[in-house]
């Protein structure tokens, strides 16, 4: 798979430049919304295909153990970036201890879908 990935016309897939994991990727939807703030029930489908996205691109990969990955968004002021942006990562228990934190299950700064 060439990197950028666009998926279809509302959905790119890439690798993060700085991976938490051993397969780090970042589902963005090709139209702008803000953040995960930004959302609302209209956006649910949209959430859905990125989510569904990320599971294709980590199959791709042959990573099919669903329980050990991590999908989730940076909560304002968290994200680094304006634009709306799925975090896929996996290995979750190959992942660092600083990554750990950052991408930790019940923190208020990375929301899991």
């Amino acid at each position: 798979m060439l990197w950028p990935a666009l998926i279809d016309e509302d959905i790119c897939c890439f690798r993060d430049i700085k991976p938490a994991a051993p397969h780090h990727y970042l589902v963005v939807p090709t139209k702008h919304v803000g953040n995960c703030k930004s959302l609302n029930i209209q956006h649910v489908p949209l959430v859905k295909q990125m989510v569904d996205v990320g599971k294709d691109v980590l199959q791709k990969h042959n990573v099919t153990d669903l329980a050990d990955v991590r999908f989730g968004f940076h909560w304002p002021p968290f994200c680094s970036v304006s634009h709306l942006h799925l975090h896929v990562l996996a290995p979750v228990s190959q992942m660092g201890f600083m990554s750990r934190l950052i991408y930790r299950l019940n923190a208020y700064w990375f929301i899991l879908i």
